[in-house]
C-alpha cells in the first residue's frame, strides 16, 4: 500500500439497483473517492437502458451522457441506435459530440470489447472504464477473440478478452485495474493520473491474480458459458498491442 493512503475494498460496496450485478454500488464508491468532473458518461451495449451501469447515476446523481445499442433507441435518455465497430466508434463519438475527457466509459458489446477500447483510447481519455471480460480464461491466460466487425456472441465462451489481456491493454494506455465484480463479468479501470491524485488506494490494484473472479453464470469451463463447439483460435494482447 502507498504510504499514508487508506485502502478501500470495493467488494464491500457492491450494490444492484439498475445494474446487472453489483456495479451500481462499485461505481458510486469509486466516484465518491476520486470525485467527478463533468458527470458525463458513455455506455453502449445497453439494450433499452433499463438494466445498465449508468441508469442509477443518471436518475439519482445528476449524470448525463450518451447511450448506444444496435437494437434500441430512446431519445428521452439519449439512447441512440447504432451498430458499433472498431472502424466507426470514434466517428460515432464525434457525431454525438463526446468530449475528449469524460468521467466514465462502459463497454459491453459481448464480443469485440477489447478492440473497441483500443480505438477509443487513441482519441479519448475517460477517467474510469468499465468493461466486460471473459472470465472463462484464468488470470494467467492472455486471450482475445479474433476481430471481425460484425462478430456477435453465439452463447459459447468464445468472446471478448481475458482479464490478463485487458490488464495489458489498460497498462499500455495508462489505466490501472482496480476491481472485478463478484460474478466475474465486469472489470473496473481508473486512469493512472487520476489514481495518483486519489487520497486512497483500492485493494489489490493491478494484481491480476487477486482481482480475478471465477465466472458465476454458467455450467461451462470454470463456471462460465459452454465451451466453444468450433474450437476457434485466439490472439493475445501481447501480440495485438505490438502494432
Amino acid at each position: 500500500m502507498s504510504a499514508g493512503k487508506t485502502e478501500i475494498d470495493l467488494s464491500k460496496y457492491e450494490k444492484k439497483i439498475y445494474s446487472q450485478n453489483g456495479e451500481d454500488g462499485v461505481i458510486e464508491k469509486i466516484f465518491e473517492m476520486i470525485g467527478t468532473t463533468s458527470k458525463n458518461y458513455v455506455e453502449f451495449g445497453v439494450e433499452g437502458g433499463w438494466e445498465c451501469n449508468t441508469r442509477y447515476i443518471r436518475e439519482s446523481c445528476g449524470w448525463y451522457g450518451l447511450l448506444m445499442d444496435m437494437g434500441y433507441e430512446n431519445h428521452t435518455i439519449n439512447l441512440q441506435k447504432e451498430v458499433i465497430t472498431a472502424e466507426n466508434i470514434n466517428s460515432l463519438f464525434t457525431k454525438y459530440q463526446v468530449p475528449q475527457e469524460f468521467d466514465m466509459l462502459s463497454i459491453d458489446i459481448d464480443f469485440n470489447d477489447f478492440y473497441i477500447w483500443i480505438e477509443i483510447s487513441k482519441h479519448y481519455r475517460p477517467r474510469v472504464v468499465v468493461i466486460e471480460y471473459n472470465a472463462t480464461h484464468l488470470p494467467n491466460i492472455d486471450k482475445v477473440a479474433v476481430y471481425h466487425p460484425y462478430s456477435y456472441w453465439d452463447g459459447s465462451n468464445y468472446f471478448g478478452a481475458s482479464i490478463l489481456a485487458l490488464y495489458r491493454l489498460g497498462n499500455k494506455t495508462e489505466y490501472s485495474l482496480i476491481y472485478a465484480e463478484d460474478r466475474g463479468i465486469n472489470l473496473f479501470f481508473i486512469r493512472d493520473d487520476v489514481l495518483d491524485r486519489c487520497p486512497i488506494q483500492f485493494k489489490d490494484t493491478n494484481c491480476v491474480d487477486l482481482i480475478y473472479k471465477y465466472p458465476k453464470y454458467g455450467s461451462g469451463p470454470n463456471g462460465g458459458h459452454n465451451a466453444d463447439p468450433f474450437n476457434r483460435s485466439y490472439l493475445s494482447a501481447d501480440f495485438l498491442l505490438k502494432y
